[in-house]
């Protein structure tokens, strides 16, 4: 049945206000960072910079202990996302190929997992790794950081395992494979998109972790850049530029892991979120 006219302009016209309504600060910040400090601090607000300007990265790139903290972030969060994936596999082929005795409970207990607010958790954590003498250190955030992707990596790759017919996995092994060679030659390559789609959230929720790192790391060599970020404007006080400008290198990974993964990424989503 072909909608009326009203029927076809108001979907495209609030998809277009909220289109302008996430994008238009994204392009401020990034405009901002380019923008020289009488054009940011004018009374009359400056849309499109003319007088292009790089002074503002030098002031974050300069900022003390910078790379460092760049270095640890991809760090930990590399690491979390790789550890996570691999134990995410290895559980999701059992909870989608195996029959064991707390199979369902199990489910639910990740599925609660993945509901619970890590940020009350922090003090209990706080404590464990003061425990172990640990503070300041990468190695909990990276085990922490992976704990918390964990459940929906395993969640979502299951519905992808669940979704590969038995059938391909059986023909590889009466040709001669192994469980595992079977695994590895059929299965796994068709979980590329349910592999890139829980890569993406996992980086995206390990780069932009900020609680953990504030109560485990007091040490500025072993902090991460969203905890530098929050501190930045504290450092160069009202210089809107420079903290425009480290906002907009903070966010520059995630917008290029982003623009390279996301077909793949929606994509993966949906079919692990409706499969299984």
């Amino acid at each position: 049945m072909k909608r009326s006219l009203p029927g076809r302009i108001w979907p495209n016209a609030t998809a277009v206000v909220l289109v302008i309504g996430f994008v238009f600060p994204v392009y401020w910040m990034f405009a901002t960072a380019f923008k020289p400090t009488p054009d940011i601090v004018s009374e009359d607000p400056v849309w499109f910079p003319v007088d292009i300007t790089f002074e503002h990265f030098k002031t974050a790139v300069d900022a003390d202990n910078f790379w460092t903290l760049v270095g640890n972030s991809l760090t930990v969060t590399v690491l979390a996302v790789v550890f996570s994936l691999v134990l995410a596999l290895a559980g999701a082929f059992a909870l989608a190929r195996m029959r064991f005795k707390g199979r369902r409970g199990f489910i639910v207990g990740f599925m609660v997992a993945q509901m619970a607010p890590w940020e009350v958790m922090v003090i209990a954590i706080y404590f464990i790794v003061r425990d172990a003498d640990m503070l300041n250190s990468l190695i909990p955030l990276t085990l922490f950081y992976m704990v918390m992707v964990l459940p929906f990596t395993l969640l979502t790759l299951r519905g992808f395992v669940a979704a590969v017919p038995k059938e391909l996995e059986e023909s590889a092994m009466v040709d001669g494979c192994t469980r595992r060679q079977a695994f590895v030659k059929v299965i796994l390559p068709l979980l590329a998109p349910g592999l890139m789609s829980t890569s993406l959230f996992g980086f995206i929720t390990a780069w932009n972790e900020f609680p953990m790192v504030l109560i485990l790391n007091k040490d500025a060599e072993y902090q991460t850049l969203p905890l530098w970020l929050s501190q930045f404007q504290t450092q160069f006080g009202d210089d809107w530029g420079a903290t425009m400008a480290a906002s907009t290198l903070f966010a520059i990974p995630i917008l290029v892991l982003f623009v390279f993964l996301q077909r793949r990424a929606v994509s993966g989503l949906a079919d692990g979120a409706v499969k299984g």
